[in-house]
């Protein structure tokens, strides 16, 4: 039993094969200074204080027929530009999307988790499918509960659906935050691209809508230090979602904005 390992044990000792982990009070008596420095030895945190792989902005559109999502596949590590091919844009069922910017391993997790509540929906072959508003309702349940036990998972997700001849787009941040709109935008790129999407608007074909989600993204580049022009564009219609290849963006670095005409204080 419990008490009989107890007693096998010394003082200031330790066995995790004990119900919850209990720990033996110190020979001399117990103190809080002995508690705290045994169950940090115990213990250590592991929670995540800050990203380390990270990929910037996500971009989203509403057009007739349908949505469209746009992102880099740029991971950065810290300031290093260092994976060049990490897709950012995954497909769940016939019509939903999920981006994903900040710490790729977080959206790993966020990816994975979907796919679970995928495979259970469809264990149970009832006909019944998942929609985009539901996915998006799971995701923000789940980072609000990662925020409450103070282990967020450190990502910014946008969800794009089209189902029933309706348009899904939908914001979750790391803290549980959520909401729906005709555009969306994340990381850096809020503050970029989004301007630039809502004068653009919404009543765009095809095409207008891709056009304007690489002008976006092309700006972002000129502005943002962990951007790339490596790109991908997700499309949600009623036929079905498509993910384009990864292609690069055609830059202009000849504007006279550009031009540097100081350097350290000296006029060039």
């Amino acid at each position: 039993t419990a008490v009989l390992k107890m007693q096998r044990i010394g003082a200031d000792a330790y066995d995790p094969r004990l119900p919850a982990g209990i720990m033996m009070p110190p020979s001399g008596g117990f103190s809080a200074g002995a508690a705290c420095r045994s169950a940090a030895a115990v213990e250590p945190s592991t929670r995540t204080q800050n990203p380390i792989v990270t990929g910037t902005g996500v971009i989203g559109i509403k057009f007739n027929g349908g949505v469209m999502l746009a992102a880099d596949t740029l991971g950065s590590y810290g300031s290093l530009a260092r994976y060049l091919d990490v897709p950012r844009l995954q497909p769940f069922g016939k019509n939903t999307v999920v981006g994903g910017s900040g710490d790729l391993s977080d959206f790993q997790k966020v990816t994975s988790l979907v796919d679970e509540l995928i495979r259970y929906d469809d264990a149970h072959d009832d006909g019944s499918k998942l929609n985009p508003s539901e996915i998006h309702s799971y995701l923000g349940r789940v980072m609000y509960n990662r925020r409450n036990k103070f282990d967020p998972l450190w990502n910014e997700l946008v969800v794009a659906g089209h189902r029933d001849g309706k348009s899904f787009l939908g914001f979750v941040d790391l803290i549980g935050t959520m909401y729906q709109d005709d555009v969306v935008c994340t990381g850096f790129a809020s503050y970029i691209c989004t301007p630039l999407l809502r004068k653009a608007g919404t009543n765009l074909s095809k095409e207008q809508a891709k056009k304007a989600l690489e002008d976006c993204l092309r700006v972002l580049f000129y502005r943002n230090t962990k951007a790339s022009t490596r790109i991908q564009i997700a499309t949600v219609t009623e036929e079905g979602t498509e993910i384009s290849e990864p292609y690069h963006l055609s830059t202009y670095w000849g504007y006279k904005a550009f031009e540097h005409t100081e350097y350290h204080g000296q006029k060039m």
